[in-house]
């Protein structure tokens, strides 16, 4: 069984792969400790490439990392890239974006994945990309997730991220609509 190394430290994102990846034959491991990579890119995908090009590299095995964010139409975007950097923690991210809104009508949003898989040489060899839409809520509602989950309700079910079961998430989450675009290649790579 191959390794596959996650690139992130985020431990919510590492349980959603682990379930996502569930099929895949591979040994999913956790980007050790000791690897630091600063996310400098510009655009999502660079930043993706970014983590898994030098986790593989330096750890001499295939790496898998996605680099997603909210993006919310009245703030220009933003967010975006820096989700994870908007504040010092989830909480604050949440209240953060919430105060920002207060009074904003246009409540639109959406959340973007991009995925990167990387040989153990560090090249890049499966990519993709997947967008949720949806709009940002007034109050936070539900109990699971993690990040802006709670506040982010998807425009179909009208659930929150944080309201979903974990079936409901995986199917239309953006990491999860990016994932399975490829994971056949994945299923192949690994077989």
């Amino acid at each position: 069984m191959k390794n596959l190394y996650l690139a992130s430290k985020n431990q919510g994102k590492i349980e959603e792969y682990k379930k996502l990846l569930l099929n895949v034959n591979c040994q999913l491991l956790l980007q050790p400790e000791s690897i630091e990579v600063k996310e400098d890119g510009i655009t999502f995908r660079e930043n993706a490439i970014k983590k898994a090009s030098e986790v593989s590299k330096k750890t001499g095995n295939y790496a898998i990392s996605d680099d997603s964010g909210i993006c919310i139409d009245a703030l220009g975007g933003n967010p975006g890239i820096y989700s994870s950097r908007y504040a010092e923690n989830d909480q604050k991210r949440i209240e953060r974006v919430l105060n920002e809104l207060d009074g904003e009508e246009n409540r639109g949003a959406y959340f973007i994945a991009n995925i990167c898989v990387c040989s153990p040489l560090g090249d890049v060899i499966l990519e993709s990309e997947a967008k949720c839409f949806g709009n940002i809520i007034l109050n936070p509602r539900g109990e699971s997730g993690f990040g802006y989950d709670p506040i982010f309700e998807e425009l179909s079910s009208k659930l929150t991220f944080a309201e979903m079961d974990n079936d409901l998430k995986d199917l239309c989450s953006h990491r999860g609509r990016a994932l399975k675009k490829i994971t056949p290649e994945l299923l192949k790579l690994f077989a």
